[in-house]
């Protein structure tokens, strides 16, 4: 190898290395990934620090964390790494062939019902592709964590993403027939107040999710004092069919309960608008073989589940 070639070899190592700590906030993390001693990563990311003069990371004895320059040099890496790994794929003539992590964040139902079945077929097609699927219902950084896709459910804010739209859901009022039974079945907005309220606890403020509901056109949310409070939807899909009273969920959460009849929807002449389910990525101008199959895949799948 010419020293030049060394020279860049080197360089994209020390990048690499830092990519990695960055995703992970932790050397030994990290190292896990990439295969290697923590020692060697922290020497590596010492290098890098040392060749452009600038600190990447505040060090601590338990964790490290990102300077603002590293925040700033992680994304550029992810978009770095991801064309390296593209020209890589492409001089090698695999391109019908992914290779390497597909990382997507998830929230964790659609995940379960939609993401994961299309990943797992799209792995079992690809042998040389692994798959690192994150199942959670906060939002996640893409380009601080890593991560090649997302599914994000609702009006998106984030300007720096690029966005594919994949399908909408409605939100549903749903009960037991058992409570509706036991309790009647409310035939008027106001009438909710009487009812049991079963409500979701939001994973990025803690706070109650609001119920939003669609009356002559236009809209309106509720605040329903809580009989019971969870933070996770299947958890609320479970409490509703034993009867502990009305919740609010998105329609795929319910679609078997409502279609054998567990469930039953509530006031539904006074649905919301349906909300928007993209599948977002980090803006870059070359997308790894295996992300642009995923987001085929992705979208395939989705085409048939709706």
């Amino acid at each position: 190898m010419s020293s030049i070639a060394a020279v860049h070899a080197s360089s994209l190592q020390q990048i690499a290395a830092f990519a990695a700590t960055a995703r992970h906030c932790s050397f030994a993390a990290a190292a896990r990934e990439s295969g290697c001693a923590p020692s060697t990563l922290a020497k590596s990311v010492a290098r890098l620090e040392q060749r452009l003069g600038v600190r990447l990371f505040h060090r601590t004895t338990r964790q490290v964390s990102l300077t603002p320059d590293g925040e700033r040099l992680a994304a550029r890496c992810e978009r770095l790494l991801a064309e390296v790994d593209e020209l890589q794929s492409e001089a090698a003539g695999v391109r019908g062939s992914a290779t390497g992590v597909l990382r997507v964040d998830a929230p964790i139902v659609l995940g379960k019902q939609l993401v994961l079945p299309a990943l797992g077929q799209l792995a079992r097609a690809h042998p040389g592709l692994a798959v690192d699927l994150r199942l959670q219902d906060a939002y996640a950084d893409l380009a601080r964590e890593g991560l090649d896709l997302a599914v994000r459910v609702g009006v998106l804010k984030d300007s720096s993403l690029v966005a594919r739209p994949l399908l909408q859901h409605a939100m549903v009022l749903v009960a037991s027939p058992a409570y509706l039974a036991a309790r009647g079945t409310p035939r008027r907005l106001e009438q909710l107040a009487r009812h049991d309220a079963l409500v979701f606890r939001l994973p990025s403020s803690g706070r109650d999710r609001p119920w939003t509901l669609r009356r002559q056109g236009e809209a309106v949310q509720l605040q329903p004092a809580a009989r019971l409070r969870i933070g996770d939807g299947e958890a609320l899909v479970e409490a509703a069919m034993q009867g502990f009273g009305i919740t609010q969920l998105p329609d795929y959460f319910v679609r078997r309960q409502l279609a054998d009849g567990t469930l039953v929807e509530v006031l539904p002449g006074l649905r919301p608008a349906p909300l928007p389910v993209s599948l977002v990525w980090p803006a870059a101008r070359l997308l790894p073989h295996r992300v642009r199959l995923a987001i085929d895949a992705l979208v395939t799948a989705t085409a048939g589940w709706r």
